[in-house]
């Protein structure tokens, strides 16, 4: 018999966290959208001066994504994933279940994620954006030339995933990796996020690159078009792997 996530994280909370001052179950078991196989995501704010940490465990045959950091951890973990423009901690507390609230502790942090979700990430700065759009310009012509399906399959990856990156930039919107790329992506632009999504399973199941080259291109046009002459980068202090245009 499959153990009810939320009675599990709750009997883990009393277990390895009953001083906490808040905690949040974040993630498909907190949304109705888990699986016999899906982890705890648990975020556990705690008195500063503990240590803040992530961790994985095994509870009760269950892995467990532990969160763990003090109100001083927090503001940093904050600031950290804003710039990384993922707000990955900012949703679990945003959107989570509260398992333990401390006088209020969980309500604070709450409020602190929603403001930081409602300002949005930062934008690329422009340079950013032009390696963006030189190393997209590069991989459609490779895309375009490929005669091996499985380079092809490579490229594709790439051109799906940088992509998305610039329409969420263009859109303000918080970013995603791995399954959250899709969900993010369609919650930025749904129409374009679509037909990307679409041009890249289709390219999957029959090689066609056709509907991924036409959403790419409109998404290219809408972070300034194409770039391949005319872009030039000057190599000052540390030097960035020629390959940062392909990322």
């Amino acid at each position: 018999m499959n153990q009810n996530p939320v009675d599990q994280a709750r009997r883990l909370v009393r277990d390895r966290f009953p001083e906490a001052l808040a905690v949040v179950l974040a993630g498909s078991t907190a949304t109705g959208r888990d699986t016999a196989g899906s982890d705890l995501d648990i975020a556990v704010l705690i008195e500063d001066g503990g240590e803040s940490c992530r961790e994985t465990i095994r509870f009760e045959g269950r892995v467990v994504e532990l969160f763990v950091h003090t109100w001083a951890g927090l503001v940093e973990l904050f600031a950290t994933d804003a710039a990384a423009r993922r707000g990955v901690l900012q949703s679990m507390y945003a959107t989570g279940l509260v398992l333990l609230d401390s006088n209020g502790a969980a309500g604070r942090a709450r409020s602190l994620a929603e403001e930081g979700l409602r300002t949005g990430p930062p934008a690329l700065d422009p340079a950013t954006v032009e390696t963006r759009r030189y190393g997209l310009t590069d991989a459609l012509d490779d895309l375009v030339d490929a005669a091996d399906r499985i380079e092809a399959l490579a490229v594709a990856g790439f051109v799906l995933g940088t992509a998305a990156d610039l329409l969420c930039d263009h859109h303000r919107a918080w970013i995603g990796g791995g399954k959250w790329l899709p969900r993010r992506l369609m919650e930025a632009d749904p129409e374009r996020g679509a037909a990307l999504l679409e041009g890249h399973l289709r390219l999957c199941e029959s090689g066609d690159p056709t509907a991924l080259l036409d959403a790419t291109s409109e998404i290219l046009d809408l972070a300034g078009g194409p770039l391949r002459e005319g872009y030039r980068r000057t190599w000052n202090g540390a030097i960035d792997s020629v390959a940062a245009a392909r990322r």
